[in-house]
């Protein structure tokens, strides 16, 4: 009799192994009732790994997300529990994003296109650069223009805000470089000059390894990067690369990666500018980088909450910390865009060979960014899709499609539930992770969207393009 209860009871559990996204084990494999579904998976993964607060997780069977109990998704599914069954778990952002769903305001002023838009570290500011030479600063509380900084003499091109707010850099198709205090809007000093031709990125070095914040490093099309130090009005060269430099990042480990026309991505360290090591599989253009720690480094200590900072080695703490628990045991990671179609996953501390290779676009890859957990990585492409992957394997996940134009750039929600794209189209579009379907489309520009950026604090959308103006959207 107590045999065949025996058989009985193993009938209605699963054996399951509870990992990482880096596919580290949470103890051994257990059995779980088949009845289990992600609320029980959840007070199991807090009790083994002890949390004191209650945090929120997501869990993946294969890639796909576990909503149901694990009897009705093995049963539609067909898989096989021959072996033990493996779950990922993921953790979850504790608060919610509401998506955007309107636009609240569309601000005139630019005389040209509007190229770039980008909201400050705190998400309480936002500048834009624009084909007519000007940066502008906007009150997101009145929705109207603040300062308008003049002084390039063609299209600005990028702009990048320190990650402690105090700064807001710009480079233009002349190739100077200005640095803007975000509170007059005036000029912080001359302009930066060295570069030959124009600007193809900025990027600043992040607060945990230097607060407050004064270096930044400059890509070029005339094939450089320069390092930048804003007190002391000095550059390094960063020259190796034999065609124009079209993106680069600052690590959070403390070097530079820059990609070019010339098919490499070179890794750089920063006090001299020494050539690391150099990162080859590219059959074309490399367009864009992206690192798995992207968020945390654009926002240094500033999150959700809020919390204002007294002092800037404060600051420095409390963004180290964040940093930490960003990168936990793992090694920071960068998706590299090309033209060639495909994508790259590299994590550049430990290999200069690639983890893995991305393919299935049918264009060339114009963007990639990792979402702020850097659990996904979403890439826009020429081929009017934008694609999701897994950020840890780089495998793929979903394709989103509904644009019907090539899209420019993608943003991600401060929650990593929610996705941005713009478009040349003229629309934005809201996509949802969970659900791997469009959320929300948000028409409303006359012409191209170039530039689009969701804000850190997660309250609004900004977008820019062609028709010269700024819109704000809401929730």
């Amino acid at each position: 009799m107590e045999m065949e209860l025996d058989a009985e009871t193993q009938l209605k559990n699963v054996m399951c192994q509870l990992s990482d996204p880096e596919g580290t084990h949470l103890g051994p494999p257990m059995y779980l009732p088949q009845n289990a579904g992600p609320h029980q998976l959840q007070q199991i993964v807090n009790k083994l790994l002890n949390n004191e607060e209650k945090l929120p997780y997501a869990f993946y069977i294969s890639d796909q997300e576990l909503v149901v109990p694990l009897e009705t998704f093995l049963e539609k599914k067909k898989v096989s529990v021959e072996k033990a069954l493996s779950i990922v778990y993921q953790p979850q952002a504790i608060f919610r994003i509401r998506s955007v769903n309107r636009c609240s305001a569309t601000i005139a002023g630019h005389g040209e296109a509007v190229l770039s838009v980008s909201f400050s570290p705190d998400g309480k500011q936002l500048a834009s650069g624009s084909g007519d030479t000007t940066v502008r600063l906007w009150d997101l509380n009145t929705q109207t223009p603040l300062f308008t900084c003049t002084g390039h003499k063609n299209w600005v091109l990028c702009i990048a805000w320190s990650p402690d707010g105090k700064h807001l850099a710009s480079g233009s198709k002349a190739g100077e470089i200005q640095t803007w205090d975000p509170l007059t809007g005036k000029p912080s000093g001359n302009p930066l000059v060295g570069h030959r031709k124009w600007i193809t990125g900025i990027s600043w070095e992040s607060v945990h390894l230097n607060s407050p914040c004064r270096r930044f490093v400059s890509s070029s099309k005339d094939g450089d990067a320069r390092i930048w130090d804003i007190s002391l009005r000095r550059c390094i060269v960063l020259s190796g690369h034999t065609l124009a430099v079209t993106c680069v990042k600052w690590g959070g480990d403390g070097v530079i990666y820059t990609g070019s026309q010339d098919c490499t991505i070179k890794v750089w360290e920063t006090s001299q500018g020494k050539l690391i090591r150099e990162l080859k599989g590219h059959g074309h253009w490399v367009n864009s980088l992206a690192l798995s720690t992207e968020y945390v480094l654009r926002t240094g200590a500033y999150d959700h909450t809020g919390k204002v900072y007294s002092s800037p080695d404060e600051m420095k703490k409390v963004a180290l910390e964040r940093y930490k628990k960003m990168i936990g045991n793992s090694p920071e990671r960068l998706v590299s865009g090309s033209d060639d179609f495909t994508m790259f996953l590299w994590e550049p501390s430990i290999s200069k060979h690639p983890k893995t290779r991305m393919t299935g676009h049918q264009q060339l890859v114009n963007h990639v960014y990792f979402s702020p957990d850097g659990q996904w990585v979403a890439s826009a492409s020429f081929d009017k899709s934008v694609k999701l992957w897994n950020g840890v394997t780089g495998k793929f996940v979903a394709v989103f499609r509904g644009h019907v134009g090539p899209v420019y750039q993608i943003s991600w929600s401060a929650d990593s539930r929610l996705l941005l794209s713009g478009s040349k189209d003229s629309t934005l579009k809201v996509w949802d992770i969970r659900t791997k379907k469009l959320k929300q489309d948000l028409p409303g520009h006359a012409d191209e969207v170039f530039s689009v950026d969701w804000s850190p604090d997660g309250e609004k959308v900004a977008s820019g393009g062609k028709d010269q103006v700024l819109k704000l959207w809401m929730g």
